[in-house]
């Protein structure tokens, strides 16, 4: 898998899963490595880093200095292992400011070795809580971190050292600290003193960092395991919760719509019952009978009967837009509103305006065919209110949700693949 193959899985995977975007990384050093080991040294300015890689390695290859001169990454490979002596341990890199600490520490190391120095005392709260995280991180990853206490022979009295050495030991329990002193070993190295180099502590550190190299192969397949079976679980967890959401959201519609329908069907059965007596009657429909000049002013029997048809009609307005507002239904979609805003009612919008006689009432409401035209026109603004539009975008949403989560577990069993 070429490089810009391999970024547009992980930006599939990084879609639903953006808390995993340091796992990722380092997932894609663990597949496409195939150099030894990476050992990264960090820890405070000053503390004796770069001299001891010097020594480690038997070359002065890292630049010693007394003030702040590694703010980059500095790389060298010696007998098939990468040493990386990253940017010293601040606050920045606590924060995850600094890119290149961060780098090294979490993408790069498959062997940390963590340096402080016995003249500071014990470990300070920053060196403490990274040291945590270390540990922590050996569980899913099996990667080791090597204590290194450092200077040690600028500690005269050996009480204090041994003080100092315990303390640690207290504060980091699970972590065996290894003691050393690089410049006891120049000078042993130097002057062929073989009893100040084994006491200078390197011999002793070389051999665990030996010890930990073989152990590098295992538990990068480890790692690479957790890695994947993590990501793998999180994006099931996610479709299933996306899934039951879907379910709630999807039964909550149908329920919605059946009470919308089936309380339409009772309201409309209930007009035809209340509208029985008006239009049952005997002989001449008074209302039929237009008004003239002469009875332009009067109160005509025909007057009486259009009232009684208006106020019967008005009476089943009520009750269905009493009906629709109980179900969200309170307006026109805005694409059909008009600069009348007296007309922008759904009432009218299905009815029309033009209800005045008995026979108008009959069609409406005693109509087969004209009663599924109102259910019919009725649930289509019941589907086009507010919140019925919010449940649907919800579920588009959660689809779309559903559809990443699908690409992302592809994305991933496209990198299990590779390895």
């Amino acid at each position: 898998m070429d490089m810009q193959s391999f970024d547009g899985v992980v930006n599939a995977i990084l879609a639903v899963l953006p808390d995993r975007v340091t796992d990722l990384a380092r997932l894609q050093r663990l597949i496409v490595a195939n150099t030894g080991p990476t050992i990264t040294v960090i820890g405070k300015y000053n503390h004796g880093k770069s001299r001891l890689l010097n020594e480690l390695i038997g070359h002065d290859i890292f630049s010693v200095a007394d003030k702040r001169e590694t703010i980059h990454l500095a790389e060298h490979i010696h007998d098939n292992v990468s040493w990386l002596d990253a940017p010293g341990l601040d606050a920045d890199v606590a924060a995850v400011d600094d890119e290149h600490a961060f780098n090294a520490v979490w993408t790069q190391a498959d062997i940390r070795l963590f340096v402080h120095s016995v003249r500071e005392g014990e470990l300070d709260a920053l060196e403490h809580q990274l040291l945590q995280q270390f540990v922590h991180d050996f569980q899913s990853s099996q990667r080791q971190t090597l204590l290194v206490l450092t200077q040690i022979d600028q500690m005269p009295d050996p009480q204090i050292l041994a003080q100092i050495q315990q303390s640690i030991a207290t504060q980091v329990p699970s972590l065996n600290a290894l003691s050393v002193s690089a410049t006891r070993h120049r000078q042993g190295i130097e002057k062929g003193k073989n009893l100040l180099v084994e006491k200078s502590g390197i011999v002793a550190l070389q051999q665990a960092i030996e010890r930990a190299i073989r152990q590098v192969p295992d538990a990068r397949q480890y790692e690479k395991n957790q890695l994947f079976s993590g990501m793998q679980q999180q994006l099931e967890q996610l479709q299933t919760e996306q899934q039951r959401l879907q379910q709630q959201l999807q039964q909550t519609q149908r329920q919605q719509r059946q009470n919308f329908d089936q309380g339409l069907i009772k309201i409309l059965d209930k007009i035809r019952e209340d509208l029985q007596p008006i239009l049952d009657i005997q002989g001449q429909d008074d209302a039929l009978v237009p008004d003239s000049f002469a009875t332009m002013f009067k109160n005509t029997a025909g007057k009486q009967q259009r009232a009684k048809v208006q106020i019967a009609y008005s009476r089943a307005c009520i009750e269905i837009n009493s009906h629709l507002i109980r179900h969200g239904v309170v307006g026109l979609p805005e694409d059909q509103q008009t600069h009348v805003k007296s007309l922008d009612t759904v009432i009218v919008a299905v009815f029309g305006i033009s209800v005045k006689f008995r026979e108008h009432l009959r069609r409406l409401f005693y109509s087969d065919v004209e009663r599924e035209r109102l259910q019919r026109e009725f649930a289509f603004y019941f589907e086009k209110s507010t919140g019925r539009e919010a449940l649907l975008a919800q579920l588009k949403q959660i689809e779309k949700q559903l559809d990443l989560i699908m690409q992302a577990q592809a994305a991933l069993q496209m990198l299990e693949d590779v390895t």
